[in-house]
């Protein structure tokens, strides 16, 4: 008779080993809006604990601004831990990265004060690559939309679209094949553009050039460029380590749930960050929705509370709504909570940054939108068609406005009682509780409530 262990045996404990070799957690912070919430602020105050700051999906058309000791930094690319030296800032496989603008960014950034980011950034070799005649391409299609279908879908002409349509099709080039024979990657490059001008012929590219620069960028990154599962696998299994993963865009731009066609080309979502990152779902710990205290959209679009009139326009000046990477001035109107609650359903948040409160101190009254009605009907669920979104109208709950100064409030307690409600109303409608109230750009204006 055997006396070693059952295979029930063997199984139990692999299954024990396993369980408490999970790895660490990865907290994740994402726009729950149309994005330009405010994530950046969010994402410095997490990362100063942090060890490593990611970015999983999107490219230079997002944009976060971060105010560190009253200087502002504009990151795009770059993961806005970049700034702590403690950090490590990794690039992962689902974003698209365009090298010139990369170096842009860090230049301009260095010229404020950034130093030795060489050190602390890591980029995924899987990462698919923005050409500048993506970009071309982008510009030249928004062209077509206009004067095929009278509107563009107003894309940043960033080539983001064309990369991930690109990478859909299978002929994308991503860093490891800029890292591997440049012959190849040159001939694959002229093959690529030859199948784009022959598709549109009016795409005007000086392919030799490209290639020359790219060859230069190449050298610049290579000390960066690392396999991003196996450094992601190492950073969730290693040592104790605190790893923030910064969604760009937001749920309302993403690919399958935002306001189709109206949105962006990646996934901003939660599954974006596993697909993003290559990492399992039983690594995500804490997810952060983040939502401005009214609402805000660049670009066209469905947008059911927007203020065409005197508020929209107070919370336009006020709030300096311009977008960091467009320019555009922003649309504004007011909190949309059915938004949130959509947010919520997808990405299943376990609480939420309210930022740009103090925006809000010199209304009278604050109307917020509580549900949508089709027909008179109301829904509840946010709607998927666009023309039927146009049509959808609001039910708003008005809450008194607190006229009341809150850009120095540090604490809950400092806060007006009027503003206090207001905070609790948003966080009941939702079921999710508010970790974060911004009143104001620097890190030392989030109040913390737990």
């Amino acid at each position: 008779m055997s006396l070693g262990r059952s295979p029930n045996d063997h199984r139990s404990a692999a299954g024990k080993r396993a369980r408490n070799d999970s790895g660490n957690k990865v907290t994740v912070v994402l726009g729950a809006q149309w994005g330009d919430e405010g994530k950046g602020k969010v994402v410095d105050l997490l990362a100063t604990e942090s060890d490593v700051v990611c970015r999983c999906q999107g490219g230079n058309n997002a944009g976060h601004t971060v105010v560190v000791d009253e200087k502002e930094y504009d990151f795009h690319l770059l993961p806005s831990g970049i700034i702590s030296t403690k950090c490590t800032s990794f690039i992962g496989n689902g974003v698209v990265i365009h090298l010139p603008g990369l170096f842009e960014e860090i230049d301009k950034n260095e010229k404020k004060g950034l130093k030795g980011w060489d050190k602390r950034l890591i980029i995924s070799d899987r990462a698919h690559i923005v050409f500048d005649f993506h970009q071309a391409l982008d510009g030249l299609l928004e062209v077509q939309r206009q004067a095929q279908e009278g509107q563009t879908i107003g894309t940043t002409k960033k080539g983001i679209g064309p990369t991930y349509a690109c990478k859909a099709s299978r002929t994308g080039l991503r860093i490891c094949d800029l890292m591997a024979d440049f012959s190849e990657f040159s001939t694959r490059v002229k093959n690529l553009v030859q199948q784009y001008q022959s598709m549109y012929p009016a795409l005007k590219v000086d392919v030799e050039s490209e290639l020359k620069k790219l060859k230069d960028y190449a050298e610049r990154i290579r000390p960066l460029v690392r396999d991003g599962v196996y450094f992601m696998y190492e950073a969730i299994h290693g040592s104790p380590k605190r790893i923030l993963v910064e969604g760009a865009n937001a749920a309302l731009l993403d690919i399958d749930f935002g306001t189709y066609p109206f949105v962006t080309s990646s996934n901003c979502t939660v599954g974006g960050v596993c697909t993003g990152l290559g990492i399992p779902p039983s690594n995500i710990g804490d997810v952060y929705g983040v939502s401005k205290a009214y609402t805000t959209r660049v670009g066209i679009g469905a947008f059911p509370t927007e203020q065409l009139n005197a508020v929209g326009e107070l919370l336009q000046t006020r709030g300096h709504e311009v977008g960091v990477t467009t320019g555009r001035k922003r649309r504004c109107g007011w909190l949309d909570l059915v938004i949130l609650n959509y947010a919520h359903m997808i990405n299943g948040f376990t609480a939420i940054a309210l930022t740009k409160l103090d925006i809000l101190d010199v209304l009278e009254e604050i109307k917020v939108g509580v549900a949508y009605k089709i027909n008179g009907k109301r829904v509840p669920y946010f709607p998927a068609n666009m023309e039927v979104l146009q049509k959808v109208e609001v039910e708003y709950e008005t809450l008194p406005g607190w006229k009341t100064d809150t850009s120095a409030a540090r604490k809950w307690s400092d806060l007006p009682p009027k503003a206090q409600n207001y905070i609790r109303f948003v966080e009941n409608h939702i079921g999710v509780p508010i970790k974060w109230v911004g009143v104001g750009k620097s890190r030392e204006c989030m109040i913390q409530m737990f």
